[in-house]
């Protein structure tokens, strides 16, 4: 890694909460994902979605009660749920307490979402048209703002410093990283509870991403569906979760003792200024973020070890991506791959899941493949790991996230500053080094 200096404090993730199609908790999805397990079925019967789309990414049930007082829970959107649980997760695997071990206003949060609550928009429009006026509850506006799973966890945490959340469509989760490493390197936080959210399974929606003719369809199983960089490839699978991060500053962590999986180091946020839903086909605006990336954390291309593409499975995006990769990086860069081949598209969800999962990529020495990678699309080129994890220490990787309004950011993860770092793979994670060898033979 270059030795150039990096102004300011160290934002360093102390904890981390998923819940998503591969369960809860970021540790054992990033195990599945080390296997090649993959989170993404057929919609079963009776839910609002079945027989809409083919194949979707369910997320656990929740019920109001586990995250909110009674009294809190009428008309509150799947969405925040699933935030507030990875939260909770995120804060407790932090092992830090608000107002105990770091003062309230010291403490941000900077939750995000791509649409809110648009599954409760819509069962309140159904419940206007079938009673009336009177149907619509006036717990409608708390119950689908896109700021209220930050407001909701900073009211369930007394957490009084920054709070915001940023709606960049598909790029959200990881916009909200960069405002949470921003707010630590300005001196502005401490600590920032930080990450995404989505619940687009509902019927409107998901009929929306298919008229559009988004998503994968015409598969056996619907595993099979999701198949960034493969020459098949027709579409992505629409999925639910939220991913939530703790970054906090390295000095603060290590005054408390707490550990440290990785720090965000660099980021880069460009927009590509070209079409509502298309990005440019060229990944200009894409290799322009992945270069700011290093930029801001003073490194080179040769420092970087990996990289979790954005990888939705459309053919133009995967294309433009792998074009952006191999400029930033030549003809023989990092290692790649796509989770979104296991999880789906989690939409403002993604990535924060997507951070946390090269965090522990990063901790562990174990970098998760790409599913259903079986023929490379010959435009998509690249080192792409497949099967299962390859072990393989790394000191500094990226994680892509782009959207819809051609909003990119590329955050810059590198192993954690603080003095007690997350570090052995777990053998159910990343196997036995001899199951695990470098696997380079997607590279065609």
């Amino acid at each position: 890694m270059s030795a150039s200096p990096v102004p300011g404090p160290a934002a360093t993730v102390t904890g981390m909460g998923a819940f998503t199609p591969l369960g809860r908790g970021a540790t054992a999805v990033y195990e599945a994902l080390c296997h090649g397990s993959s989170g993404l079925r057929t919609p079963p019967a009776g839910h609002p979605i079945a027989g809409a789309i083919e194949a979707a990414g369910f997320a656990p049930d929740i019920a109001a009660a586990e995250v909110l007082p009674p009294s809190e829970g009428r008309l509150v959107d799947r969405y925040a749920l699933m935030a507030m649980a990875a939260a909770d997760d995120a804060l407790a695997d932090a092992g830090v307490i608000v107002g105990t071990d770091v003062d309230p206003e010291r403490v941000a949060v900077v939750v995000s979402s791509g649409a809110g609550g648009l599954a409760t928009y819509e069962a309140q429009g159904v419940e206007r048209a079938e009673r009336g006026p009177t149907a619509v509850s006036p717990y409608l506006l708390p119950g689908i703002l896109p700021n209220m799973a930050a407001a909701r966890i900073a009211i369930k945490y007394g957490i009084r410093g920054w709070s915001s959340a940023i709606a960049t469509a598909c790029s959200a989760g990881a916009h909200a990283l960069v405002e949470g490493a921003r707010l630590i390197r300005h001196g502005e936080a401490d600590l920032v509870v930080c990450g995404g959210s989505e619940s687009p399974l509902n019927p409107t929606s998901a009929l929306a991403f298919l008229h559009a003719r988004a998503l994968a369809s015409g598969w056996d199983a619907p595993e099979a569906a999701s198949r960034p960089f493969d020459r098949r490839r027709n579409g992505f699978v629409l999925a639910e979760g939220a991913g939530v991060l703790v970054l906090e500053r390295a000095a603060h962590a290590d005054a408390r003792g707490a550990t440290g999986y990785a720090d965000v180091l660099g980021w880069g946020v460009t927009t590509d200024a070209y079409r509502p839903t298309a990005p440019r086909p060229d990944g200009s605006g894409a290799a322009s973020a992945m270069r700011n990336a290093l930029a801001t954390a003073g490194l080179r291309p040769t420092d970087i070890g990996y990289v979790n593409a954005h990888g939705t499975a459309t053919k133009i995006g995967d294309r433009a991506e792998s074009r952006a990769i191999r400029e930033v990086f030549g003809t023989d860069g990092p290692a790649v791959s796509a989770t979104k081949s296991m999880t789906g598209h989690l939409l403002g969800g993604s990535g924060a899941l997507e951070a946390a999962v090269t965090a522990l990529a990063l901790s562990h020495g174990a970098l998760p493949p790409t599913h259903n990678l079986e023929e490379v699309d010959p435009a998509c080129e690249l080192d792409h790991i497949t099967g299962t994890a390859r072990r393989r220490p790394v000191e500094a990787a990226l994680s892509n996230s782009f959207a819809f309004g051609g909003h990119n950011v590329s955050l810059l993860l590198s192993t954690a500053t603080t003095h007690r770092r997350h570090g052995a793979t777990p053998a159910r994670a990343a196997g036995t080094p001899d199951e695990q060898s470098d696997n380079r033979g997607a590279r065609q």
